[in-house]
C-alpha cells in the first residue's frame, strides 16, 4: 500500500485540516511523554537531577577560553592577558603551602597539633548549628560559676591566603561578584592611585565634546554620578576651544579638588561614548555607549534621589577587568547611604558592561511567588517569606571598553596601555 503524503492533497481546505490533525497528534504525543517522564521522576528524584545536569545549554560563556601561562609567568598582569587573576595565585599558594609547613615541623609541633585535633574532636558538634548572634547572649548568661573551666579554642594566626570568593572559583558563573580585595602587586605598582588603600570621596567634572548638543544627557549624568557638576564647552566661533589636557589641568588644581573628568561624546545627536580621566595624570579610559535609554522613557520608572547609591560590580576577573572595576569604584562614594535604597549595577558579560540603576524594597512574599533561591538552586534559609521588589530609575545604557591610554588624551605617538580590536577568537574575552 503506497504511503500517504498529506502535501499532495489537491484541495487546500482538506490539506489544512490534515496538517492541523498531524500537528495536534505530535503535540499530544509530546505531552504524554512529558507527563510520563514527570510521573517517573517523581518516584525517582535522582533521574530528574541527572537529566537536568545533562541538559546544560552550550553558550559562549560556557566555552570561554583562558590564556595558558607558564609557572614563571603567573605573576604577569599584562592588560591584554585573558587570565583569572585569582586562580594562578591560589594555585601558587596551595603549591607552596606544604613546603613551608614541612620545613618548620618538629616532633614537638606534631604532638601539639595532635592534641589540638583531639580537643576539637571532643567538642560537641551542636554548636555549629547555632546562630552566633542569637546564641551568644544565652551562652554568656548560662556560663557562670557552674562552669569556671570552660574550654576555649586557642587563638590562631590569620591565614595569609586570600579568601575564596564566588568569583574566584574556576567554575563560577560570569555573573559572580567581583572581589575587589584582590590587588595584584604589579597592577598596584603601575596604577597606584586606582589601587589606593585610603578611600577618597570623588568629585567629578562632566563636560561634552566641542559643539555638542547633549546638554540634557550630560545633566542626567550629574544625577547618576554623585558629587558631580556639568560645565558646558563653549561653541562660539571666536571663543577659545580648550583641549582635554587643559581641562584636566584646570580640574586637578588642589583648590578645585576634582578627582575625575567625564567627557560625553556625541554622534547624530545621541550619546556615542564617554571618556573617563583619572586625575591628575591618568590613565584615560575610552568607552563606547549603545542602547541609551533615559529614565523617563522606561516603563514604570521611578525618580532618583540625591542619596549616595550602593555599587554592584559583576564579572570583572582579568587584570584589565579588575582595573576597570577599581575605576568605577573610585567614581562612586565609598560610603553609600542605605536609607536611599538605590543601587547601581555594572554587569560585565562578554566584554559588554550593562549599566542599570534601581531602587529596591523588601516586602512579604505573595502566595503565587516562589522563595528566593541561592546559586545552587535551593531556597535560602531565613528569607522564605521575603521578596525584593525593584524599580528602575534610569538611565539605562551599555558600555564597551575600547582603549586605555597611559596619559591624558590621545596624542601623536602616545603610548597606550591597552587597545581593543585584536581579538581573534570569539570565546576569548578581555574583562
Amino acid at each position: 500500500m503506497p504511503s500517504f503524503n498529506p502535501t499532495k492533497i489537491g484541495n487546500k481546505i482538506k490539506r489544512q485540516e490534515q496538517h492541523l490533525k498531524t500537528k495536534k497528534a505530535k503535540e499530544s504525543t509530546k505531552r504524554d511523554e512529558r507527563l510520563r517522564r514527570r510521573r517517573h521522576e517523581d518516584k525517582n528524584p535522582h533521574l530528574r537531577e541527572e537529566r537536568r545536569s545533562k541538559n546544560v545549554p552550550q553558550t559562549i560563556d560556557n566555552k570561554r577560553t583562558w590564556d595558558e601561562l607558564e609557572v614563571d609567568e603567573e605573576d604577569d598582569t599584562r592588560l591584554g592577558l585573558s587570565v583569572n587573576v585569582l586562580d594562578p595565585k591560589r594555585r601558587k599558594l596551595e603549591k607552596d603551602a606544604p613546603e613551608e609547613e614541612g620545613d618548620g615541623l618538629t616532633s614537638e609541633n606534631v604532638e601539639a597539633l595532635e592534641k589540638l585535633q583531639e580537643e576539637e574532636d571532643e567538642e560537641p558538634e551542636e554548636d555549629d548549628d547555632h546562630d552566633s548572634m542569637l546564641d551568644s547572649d544565652s551562652e554568656v548568661e548560662g556560663s557562670g560559676e557552674d562552669e569556671p573551666t570552660s574550654k576555649k579554642r586557642p587563638d590562631r594566626a590569620p591565614s595569609e591566603a586570600p579568601s575564596i570568593a564566588p568569583s574566584a572559583a574556576p567554575s563560577a558563573a560570569p555573573s559572580a561578584a567581583t572581589d575587589l580585595t584582590v590587588r595584584p602587586e604589579a597592577l598596584k605598582a603601575r596604577f597606584p592611585s586606582l589601587f589606593s588603600d585610603e578611600p577618597k570621596d570623588p568629585k567629578i567634572l562632566i563636560t561634552t565634546s566641542i559643539n555638542s548638543t547633549l546638554h540634557h544627557e550630560a545633566s542626567l549624568l550629574t544625577a547618576f554620578f554623585p558629587n558631580s557638576s556639568y560645565i558646558r564647552r563653549t561653541a562660539h566661533f571666536h571663543s577659545y576651544k580648550y583641549s582635554i589636557r587643559e581641562i584636566c589641568a584646570y580640574a586637578s588644581n588642589p583648590e578645585r579638588g576634582y578627582t575625575h573628568v567625564v567627557l560625553l561624546n556625541e554622534d547624530l545627536k545621541k550619546p556615542k561614548g564617554f571618556d573617563i580621566v583619572h586625575l591628575p595624570a591618568g590613565p584615560m579610559f575610552h568607552f563606547s555607549i549603545s542602547n541609551w535609554i533615559p529614565g523617563n522613557k522606561l516603563p514604570g520608572h521611578g525618580n532618583p534621589t540625591s542619596h549616595f547609591p550602593e555599587l554592584i560590580l559583576n564579572g570583572f576577573r582579568t587584570p584589565l577587568g579588575l582595573l576597570t572595576a577599581h575605576l568605577f569604584k573610585s567614581i562612586f562614594p565609598p560610603r553609600p547611604e542605605i536609607q536611599g535604597r538605590q543601587v547601581i549595577t555594572l554587569h560585565n558579560q562578554r566584554d559588554y558592561i550593562f549599566v542599570r540603576r534601581h531602587r529596591y524594597v523588601f516586602r512579604d512574599k505573595r502566595g503565587s511567588e516562589k522563595s528566593i533561591q541561592g546559586s545552587d538552586g535551593k531556597p535560602m534559609k531565613g528569607v522564605e517569606d521575603i521578596r525584593a521588589g525593584l524599580q528602575e530609575l534610569g538611565p539605562r545604557f551599555t558600555l564597551k571598553l575600547r582603549r586605555v591610554d597611559r596619559g591624558i588624551q590621545r596624542a601623536s605617538g602616545q603610548e597606550w596601555e591597552w587597545k581593543a580590536g585584536d581579538e581573534k577568537v570569539r570565546t576569548r574575552f578581555s574583562l
